[in-house]
């Protein structure tokens, strides 16, 4: 073999492999342990932040979009009807209290001789009427409820969860007039 100044020893005509059958792919060097370890954290730290701004938004979501359903007499004195929070109000129309003008409907919702007047833009429309009971959504302000949905007839879950309080307002429901009347 002829190691001189223009040859260095190594190449195809000294290992008696043609440049044709060269394997000239690049080869992998191992990673270190380190390396490894970095790049799994990388989408475990990702995660963990997606995860955790998710679990606030949801949090405050719920706690925001949570109506108590309370009645009349309950709205302050209950645990969960505070005014500081949207409310479900549920009591009887007032006889006499229902009032509409320029798109405003207001009236009283009565139940066990308590009384909290009610404000909603708009018209309740379907079978709303004095006499029966329904609940108001919204937030009390000021000892006045600024409703923005009215619910009339009551969904079957509302109904099965809480029977007895819509047959004691239908029972009370405007039967201080039609007791004094008769």
């Amino acid at each position: 073999m002829d190691v001189g100044p223009g040859n260095s020893g190594v190449g195809p005509e000294n290992t008696g492999v043609g440049p044709e059958e060269m394997d000239l792919t690049p080869r992998d060097r191992p990673e270190s342990a380190t390396a490894k370890k970095k790049r799994r954290w990388k989408p475990v730290l990702l995660l963990v932040v997606v995860l955790g701004f998710g679990g606030v938004i949801v949090t405050r979501f719920l706690t925001s979009a949570i109506d108590y359903y309370c009645n009349v007499d309950e709205v302050g004195v209950r645990s969960g009807c505070e005014g500081d929070r949207r409310l479900r109000v549920q009591g009887a129309v007032e006889e006499g209290s229902l009032k509409q003008a320029a798109g405003v409907t207001t009236f009283a919702l009565t139940f066990n001789e308590k009384r909290i007047d009610v404000r909603y833009d708009g018209d309740p429309g379907g079978v709303f009427q004095e006499c029966i009971p329904v609940v108001a959504h919204g937030r009390l302000v000021n000892d006045l409820l600024l409703s923005d949905r009215i619910e009339v007839k009551h969904s079957n879950t509302y109904v099965a969860e809480n029977a007895t309080r819509i047959d004691e307002a239908e029972d009370a429901a405007c039967s201080e007039e039609v007791s004094s009347a008769g």
